[in-house]
This record gives C-alpha cells, structure tokens and sequence, in this order.
C-alpha cells in the first residue's frame, strides 16, 4: 500500500480525533477573534525553572537574540526584494515556482500546484513540523518574558479551523513595560529558537545523509546545445522525437556547416533559441541515470569523466541507465570534441543553479554535500530512508522559512513589533513610530498583492 493512503488515514483519524477533544472541551474553549483558544498550564513549570536556574545567562544573551532578530529582518527584506526582481525580469520563474506567493502551509501543497521540484509534504511531515516549530518558538518567548518578571498566564493550543498552533500567553501589560531593549529581545526570541532548530536539524540531516545514502549514478538534465539567434539557422523538414524532460520534439537545422536540433514548438515565437549539438547522446534519445559505461559501474561524474578519458573518437561504447525504475541499455559511438579533436565526447550537460541570485546562492550552500550530478539511493530500508531524508529536509526549510517570515517588519508578525519599537527607540517619538509602523506593514502587504497579481496573470491555468 502507497505511504499516501496510511498517511490520508492518519489524517482521518487525527482530525476526528481533534473533533472529539474539542467537544468534550468545549467549555474551556475561548474565542479571541478568528481564532479558537483551548488554555492549560502545560509546560510553565519547565519555563519558570528554566528563566530562573539561567537567568543571569538569559540576560546577558538578549544582546544576541536581538542581533539575529534584526539579521532575520533584513534577510527576508533582501529576499522579498529580489524575488520581486526576478518575478518582473523572468515572469517564467513565477511557472516554475508554480506556488502562489500567498497560500497558507497545508499537507500536499507542492503536489496540488505540482511543484515537482519540491518533496512529498505528507500531512504527518506536517503535524511533525508544526508541531517542532510552534512549541519551541512559543517557548522561547515564554522563557525569555519569565526571567524578565513577566508573568506567564497560560500555554495552550490555537485553532483556526483545520490549522492548529501553539501559543504561550505572557502578561502583555507587564510585556509593554519592560525596556524596548529587552521587549526586542522577548520579541525576536521565537525567530532565534525557529533559526537553531533549523540549523540542528542541518547537522542531523548531513549526518544523516553521510550514513545512509550513497552516489549510484550520473544524473544529467540536458543534452549540450548552445543559444542562436533564430535567423542565423538553416532549417530542414527533418524532425524527431526524445522521450526526454517531456519529450523534445526536434527539428534539424545548420549554423554554417554544423548541424544543430531546435525545439519545434519555439521555432516560430523566439528570435533567439536553444540549439541542441549534434552529439551520440541526442542522437541515440540516451535518456535516465547512467549507472554503467562500457561494463563499468558508474557512481559519480568523477567515474564517467575518467572512463570518457580513456576512449577515442569513434570507439563504440554501451551504456545503461535507469530511466522510470527499468534499465535502458544504449549502443553509442562516440565522437570527437569541437575544442579537443582527440578526447572522447557523448554530449551530456547539466543546467546547474543559478548561483548569481540570492536563492541559488542559499541553494547552493544548503546543499554543499550533494553533487547535483550525482544519483544517491538509501544504503538500507529505501522507503524508510528517504522517508526520515525528507521529514528532516522540511523540519530545516520550515523552521528557516518561519524565522524568516515571522521576522518581517508587517503588523500581524512578532517583525513588525521589532520594528516599530526600534523606530521609537531612535526617535523617541510615538507618533513617527506609528506612521513608520503602518507604512511598512501597508507597503509588504501590497508587495504581496504586487507579487499575487504577477503569479495570476503569468500563470498558466
């Protein structure tokens, strides 16, 4: 049985099981606004014992809590701005990306915009991660009040609808009387606790990783091309098919004396184009993760650049990959490169990350550890492994993603408090901390509805 049917009964069984409690608890429930409250008195006595044993340690660590609240800050400033960019440069980013701007965290929403790029977001990933994320940001802010002498009335659970939180309810009168230095500080401390557990759990999921997966085959996303301007290129009625990335319907055509592959479909819309080489690869459809090379076991590119080394121009070759988990074997005669006419060449490439944007870049040091050209499997227990793979994959993305976002200078967010008692901090004035308040978070929220437009009218539905 698929993992997506235990996992839909899982849900079936959680939310009735979420019904019942609500019912039987109806009495203690409260309403404040939207939101559902259910109080208890679950885990003070961690966070009083905790702010009073450290207290001292608590103190004198405000000073970082508030120097990442402000990092947080002007990272996910710096993000918006340049997703904002690249949204009015490149509106196809806006088709890879597939999800809007503004959708609220769900299980299964990759797969219900098909963002392929991104794992299965199982609802039992779900409760996991939400459940990590909100107890430890709601704690931290309750333990950093406490040793303050904020008294903290209540912990509990927050429901809207199906979406559930957690919530520690501090004295908020004696919150607004602290000094806006150690109101910062109780503020950014949620941020803070999000931001280390994603980073513990990048240590766990290397670790993690080092142990249980090993490289087992070259991946590659393209075959080798170049970029033409439409005009330049003599077209033939000669075309085929590559069963690749979606199938590639091809048309034959030259550039001087060398002959190139175009995409059909762009032919008649771009004036500049991607013209696949001539090469065994595109020629012989090689499709799939190479996994042996003329008899050879393949794991890594560092394998199949070595074993290419040592063959000629013209020697024939047979290559397996595995392609929709069954090995296609293919019979190739390699060629020469254009650069070297004595070294071997099949005509493999692959599109790396952008490195040059602020996402590839992150991208690109998140996943040091991973050769993006290498195939990795689970050493044992496959389903299991890259079950644990993914729940800590997402515990890191979510737990970043909430340091970041509840860090943004918008009025709903703990950001946008920081915000406005900084502007009073250096102004000393109520009046511009409003003002400067209210622009910054009416100025996000039409960012966002800037940022929703371009997805509506870009994307394809």
């Amino acid at each position: 049985m698929s993992f997506v049917l235990y996992d839909i009964t899982f849900l079936i069984v959680f939310s009735v099981f979420l019904v019942i409690f609500l019912v039987l608890r109806r009495k203690k429930l409260q309403r404040e606004g939207i939101l559902i409250l259910y109080r208890t008195q679950l885990g003070i006595k961690i966070i009083n014992y905790i702010s009073k044993k450290y207290k001292k340690f608590l103190h004198s660590f405000e000073y970082v809590l508030i120097f990442c609240g402000y990092l947080l800050m002007a990272g996910i400033v710096v993000l918006l701005i340049q997703v904002l960019y690249l949204f009015f440069k490149f509106p196809d980013l806006i088709r890879a990306i597939k999800i809007p701007p503004i959708a609220p965290l769900i299980p299964y929403l990759p797969q219900i915009f098909k963002a392929d790029y991104l794992p299965m977001f199982y609802f039992t990933y779900w409760i996991i991660v939400l459940a990590i994320a909100a107890i430890f940001h709601e704690f931290c802010h309750g333990i950093f009040a406490k040793a303050r002498g904020v008294k903290i009335k209540s912990t509990g659970f927050a429901f809207l609808g199906p979406f559930t939180g957690a919530f520690v309810e501090p004295d908020e009168n004696k919150v607004k009387k602290l000094k806006i230095k150690e109101q910062i500080a109780f503020l950014s401390a949620g941020s803070f606790a999000n931001f280390v557990i994603g980073i513990l759990f990048f240590i766990i999921l290397l670790l993690f990783f080092i142990l249980a997966f090993s490289p087992s085959g070259v991946i590659f996303n393209t075959y080798t091309f170049s970029v033409a301007n439409i005009s330049d290129i003599t077209l033939t009625n000669e075309s085929f098919f590559v069963d690749f990335n979606g199938g590639l319907n091809l048309t034959k055509g030259f550039i001087g004396n060398e002959t190139y592959y175009i995409e059909s479909s762009v032919i008649d819309n771009s004036s500049y184009v991607v013209a696949y080489e001539d090469t065994p690869a595109l020629k012989a459809g090689l499709v799939g993760v190479i996994i042996e090379f003329d008899g050879n076991k393949i794991k890594t590119d560092s394998n199949l650049k070595k074993e290419l080394f040592n063959k000629k121009p013209g020697d024939n070759v047979t290559i397996k990959t595995l392609f929709n988990d069954s090995v296609k074997e293919y019979n190739i005669k390699l060629i020469n490169r254009l650069d070297n006419k004595s070294q071997a060449y099949l005509g493999i490439a692959t599109i790396k990350t952008d490195s040059s944007s602020l996402l590839g870049k992150i991208r690109n040091k998140v996943l040091f550890f991973k050769d993006p050209n290498t195939d990795y499997k689970p050493k044992i227990a496959g389903d299991l492994t890259i079950f644990i793979y993914y729940l800590f994959w997402w515990i890191i993305f979510i737990s970043f993603s909430v340091a970041l976002g509840n860090m943004m200078p918008l009025g709903i967010f703990d950001g946008g408090r920081v915000f406005y008692l900084t502007v009073l901090w250096i102004t000393k004035s109520e009046k511009i901390a409003k003002k400067a308040y209210k622009f910054s978070t009416y100025l996000l929220i039409g960012v966002f509805l800037l940022l929703t437009f371009l997805w509506v009218i870009n994307f394809p539905f």
